[in-house]
Order: structure tokens, then sequence, then C-alpha cells
């Protein structure tokens, strides 16, 4: 089955994506760039990329494209109350340049995984990109909750990036870890392991850390990372023998860790400064992280 377009004047020099976007449905990305790449999407019987810029009177034909299918599944996801009710309750700020989250647990932020349920796809849906798509800055663990940017457009997405990079954005984590830690604060400075291509790699990593309640069983830590490598704050409290509660992958073969359902570690402030302004962004605990607080006893007054 195929559907024949021909583009109007109006949408002359538009980005092929985009066209598909506002004149067909507000269709995910990488939905979009797989169509293309297949050739289920051809301008003018010819194979494009999705930058390429369509012409007046150019003829789109769209060859079994299951995009309705598509979407269905997409708004599936986003009545389920087992990931989010909606992408508007996830929203901190919206602005011209850049869309702030407090993304759930659970959700990746990006496709590559086994979950199709990822934060690029549901809000490239949103009335917020129509005229544009989400540009990832920086990441954020499937299982970690918490503040997460998603850039408009290009530039501010290079922007944003270049401050990730930089170390110019301040972040601030709480997590939730097993044990007493003896020291109430101090830095964390050492080297991470990862492996590339079955090839050892150590990173130097470092967090500065603040412990804010403990008891005998566990205690409640504000993290501020200096430098941002995969996994760093749960690989360095796994090192030093206080993994975080709901770690299935950093545990103590000791202790039955895995056993809570959700990961006990959240992004709760971001702070930068762009053109001498300064933005900050708290995201609010998830009600299962309040609900463990108060099961272990731990105090924190912004909970």
């Amino acid at each position: 089955m195929k559907k024949t377009y021909i583009v109007e004047s109006m949408f002359n020099n538009m980005r092929i994506d985009r066209w598909i976007r506002k004149k067909i449905e507000p269709i995910p990305q990488s939905l979009i760039e797989k169509s293309l790449r297949n050739g289920k999407i051809k301008l003018n019987n010819k194979i494009v990329k999705s930058s390429f810029k369509v012409k007046s009177k150019d003829i789109i034909d769209i060859y079994s494209f299951k995009y309705k299918k598509f979407i269905i599944e997409k708004k599936k996801i986003l009545q389920s109350n087992s990931i989010i009710k909606s992408n508007e309750d996830l929203i901190i700020d919206d602005n011209e340049d850049f869309v702030v989250l407090n993304k759930s647990s659970g959700i990746p932020v990006q496709g590559g995984t086994k979950s199709k349920k990822n934060i690029v796809d549901i809000f490239s849906q949103s009335k917020i990109f129509a005229n544009s798509k989400p540009f990832l800055v920086h990441r954020l663990d499937k299982d970690t909750s918490g503040v997460f940017i998603i850039g408009k457009h290009r530039k501010a997405a290079q922007l944003l990036t270049s401050l990730f990079r930089l170390r110019m954005v301040h972040k601030t984590y709480l997590a939730i870890c097993h044990g007493e830690l003896h020291k109430d604060k101090g830095v964390w400075d050492n080297f991470l392991l990862r492996y590339e291509n079955n090839k050892p790699i150590y990173e130097k990593a470092k967090t500065l850390f603040k412990v804010l309640d403990k008891n005998s069983n566990c205690s409640l830590v504000q993290m501020n990372p200096v430098t941002g490598r995969k996994h760093q704050l749960r690989k360095q409290l796994h090192m030093i023998g206080h993994p975080i509660y709901g770690d299935k992958k950093y545990y103590l073969n000791t202790n039955k860790q895995y056993k809570e359902k959700k990961l006990l570690l959240h992004s709760y402030k971001i702070k930068f400064m762009i053109n001498n302004k300064k933005f900050t962004y708290k995201a609010l605990l998830p009600e299962y992280f309040k609900k463990i607080l108060k099961i272990k006893r731990l105090n924190y007054s912004n909970s």
C-alpha cells in the first residue's frame, strides 16, 4: 500500500523529517530515519536522509508505513501508571531552548536498550517538539530518576553539551545506601574500571559527598559528581562497601540488596549558567523514595 503526497509551497526548504511530523503525524525521529533508510519513505522516488530539504511540488511516497500502530503503542505507554501518566506530568520547565524533566525510574533516555519505552520517542510525539526534535545533551541511567534536560534545537543542544563536557553543570544526587557511612563528608577520588572491546580501561572519577542522615542499617547520602563516568556514583558506593538500595548490578553478595524494586538514586538538582543567567532546577523525590526514607527512619527536610 502506498500513499503519495505533493509538497506545498508553504513547506519549501523544510527538512523531510519535519515535514513528515508536520504534515502526517508527530512520528518519533527514530522511526522516520529507519523508514527513510529502508525506502519505506521516498522523495521523488529516491532514498534521502532525514536532513534533506524538500521543495515545492516534490513528490513523497510512503510505502506500508505503520506509524499509526507505533503511535497507539506509545499512547499506551503514556497512559500506563507503571511508567508515567503523561509527558506533561514530567515537565519542570519548558522554554524556547530546552525542556527540563523529572524523569521517572525505569525509563531509558534513548534507544539502544531492550526496552522501546524511551524518553526521546515519547517526547518526539509531544507538541513541544512539533517543529523540531529532541536533542540529548547528557545521560541519566534508566533506573535513576530526577532532573533531565533535552535540547529543543541544535544550537542549544551543542551549548548544553559543551557545558556538561566542560564540567560547568553542577549536579546533586541523593541516594539511600546500605550500612552506616563512617565519614560524614569527604571526597571519593579514584579510578573506575570499564571495558571497551574486552580491553580494560581505567578512568579517574571524583565525587564530593555528604551524609545527610544515617543509622546502623543505612545512610542517606548527597553526592556532587565532579566527573561524569558511567555508573560513577553506583560504582563508588559499591567500592566502599555501601551499595545503593535497589541496585541490581552493583551489590554485595552477602546482602539481599537487590530485593528493592527500584534503584534509590535520584538526580535532585542541576545548576548552570548561560550568558550570565543562572539556571537552577530541582526534581521532587518520587513517592517510593520518600516511603523508603520513612521505613528506614531517615530524615530529609526537603523530601
